[in-house]
């Protein structure tokens, strides 16, 4: 069994070296292209559950500065949110991974160590 469930894209720079870095250290995981392997709105909510929307939005995506929506007004509104992050992928923070209950964001890993204690 998979230490963590990983979900990332195969054609990004920081998660090939995130995948990398799990590897050497030992940690298994199951990895989930999420641009090859979309999410629905259900799979999306269940992967970040308790976690705010916005916290899994990427807000320093070019796609998100390309529409011209400041992030006050759009973190406002979770059903566009989440409609926009269903259609376009770039718009989903990457890496995330589950450990248990607990979701990892982004590529700092100290975080995923203290969520693997």
């Amino acid at each position: 069994m998979a230490d963590i469930q990983l979900y990332d894209w195969n054609k990004c720079t920081s998660c090939r070296a995130y995948r990398l870095w799990l590897a050497e250290e030992g940690i298994s995981f199951e990895q989930r292209d999420f641009f090859k392997e979309p999410f629905t709105e259900k799979e999306l909510r269940k992967t970040i559950g308790r976690t705010p929307l916005a916290d899994v939005f990427s807000w320093n995506s070019p796609s998100f500065k390309e529409m011209g929506v400041s992030r006050e007004v759009l973190s406002a509104d979770e059903p566009r949110m989440m409609k926009l992050m269903l259609a376009e992928p770039r718009l989903i923070r990457r890496p995330m991974a589950r450990v248990g209950r607990k979701l990892v964001v982004g590529t700092k890993k100290e975080d995923l160590q203290k969520a693997l204690k």
